[in-house]
């Protein structure tokens, strides 16, 4: 993404928007639902409405508006952020963009999702969005950083990097275990510490029990053979005598 358009009209923007969201959402079952029930659609109204203001240099109201955004739909969007046409934010609740965020077009946000900072130093400090990005619900993402086109980001990760376009990435800190289609073989192992820590000892213990077992096995073939050895060998048995008849005699 190299540059975020303008805001189209009002009027183009909502008909656009309303028709995004009735395509993208398959819980949205008619226009009128999504007008009246839609927290995503209200929020970026009534950004784009905080935005004008903001860039008016008129801070003040823009906040408040953005504040009562909040209040009403659970969505928290800074109106200095930068947010090109159809952002569907599904759900919503608990959605946070922050001020030097930048969110191209056809961008698809699930409830939870953080677009954050990591400083409080002044300048670029929110994550950039390329367009047909989709991330999962409660990511985040954090940082200056650059998400490119048409990426995923799983559930519940934590992105402090760059992630390049047609990738897919999850995990805490999140990596990228997709590229093209096509998954990546030098993506690390992503161990819980506990786990990683518990592990020497686990195949210390293994090692320990096959040992034994070993060596029981060993003992076991020594009392068989010993017992084949001291066994008294089982005397033969008489061949069996055929009857023999003789002229004359009854049988």
């Amino acid at each position: 993404m190299t540059s975020l358009p303008d805001h189209p009209t009002a009027a183009v923007a909502q008909e656009s928007l309303i028709a995004s969201i009735r395509r993208r959402d398959p819980a949205s079952t008619s226009w009128l639902q999504v007008v009246l029930c839609n927290p995503g659609l209200h929020a970026l109204l009534l950004y784009r409405l905080a935005n004008r203001l903001w860039r008016w240099g008129l801070p003040l109201p823009a906040k408040l508006l953005t504040y009562l955004t909040r209040m009403v739909t659970g969505i928290e969007i800074h109106p200095a952020a930068t947010i090109g046409r159809n952002l569907l934010i599904d759900h919503g609740s608990g959605v946070v963009i922050g001020e030097t965020a930048e969110i191209g077009d056809d961008v698809l946000l699930y409830q939870g999702v953080t677009l954050g900072g990591t400083s409080r130093d002044g300048g670029k400090r929110h994550p950039t969005l390329g367009d047909h990005v989709v991330v999962g619900a409660g990511a985040k993402v954090l940082g200056a950083i650059h998400i490119g086109a048409h990426s995923r980001i799983g559930a519940n990760a934590v992105v402090l990097a760059d992630v390049p376009a047609n990738a897919v990435a999850v995990g805490v800190p999140a990596r990228v275990v997709c590229q093209d289609g096509k998954p990546t073989t030098d993506a690390p192992l992503d161990l819980d510490p506990s786990v990683a820590e518990a592990l020497p000892q686990a195949m210390a213990a293994m090692q320990k029990q096959l040992t034994a077992l070993q060596a029981d096995l060993t003992l076991a073939q020594q009392r068989l053979q010993q017992l084949e050895q001291t066994q008294p060998a089982a005397p033969a048995s008489p061949a069996p005598v055929s009857p023999t008849t003789t002229a004359g005699q009854d049988i």
